[in-house]
């Protein structure tokens, strides 16, 4: 007789579909971001975008100031938005900061003008870090009551 197989439980914190994330080490944050488990990858709105060699400059607003931005290139990767255009889009490694989670992903570059938000992280960011509530946003900015 074998024994019947118990159920996985994993432990992970609960996000909203909205959070705040910082991107520490290129001092970019709190910035606002949609966690998206139907998009694959993590998209960054950026301004006049220029690829040269292993280097990407870019523009980021915020604040009302304009940052430049030098970076090196972890590759070109072609993207299909959610108006059905494919787009080669370069791609930056960098360190996020979203509540308390501290963690390098890759992040492809493009302008996000037309969307609500400045960011998108998608499912290869979410994975195995989160469980996205879509009915609450901001959970992760909430301080823990002390009793």
């Amino acid at each position: 007789m074998t024994a019947a197989p118990r159920p996985t439980i994993f432990f992970l914190p609960q996000a909203g579909w909205k959070e705040h994330v910082r991107l520490p080490k290129l001092k970019i944050g709190p910035i606002v971001a949609k966690l998206d488990t139907g998009a694959r990858s993590a998209a960054l709105h950026a301004d006049e975008i220029h690829v040269s060699g292993k280097r990407v400059t870019f523009v980021i607003i915020s604040a009302h100031r304009r940052h430049s931005y030098r970076a090196p290139l972890a590759g070109m990767k072609r993207v299909k938005s959610s108006n059905g255009i494919s787009e080669l889009r370069p791609v930056i490694r960098a360190t996020l900061e979203i509540g308390k989670a501290l963690f390098k992903t890759e992040i492809t570059l493009t302008d996000r003008s037309d969307m609500d938000v400045p960011m998108l992280l998608g499912r290869n960011t979410l994975k195995g870090r989160f469980v996205v509530n879509p009915a609450r946003s901001f959970l992760l900015d909430r301080k823990s009551k002390t009793t």
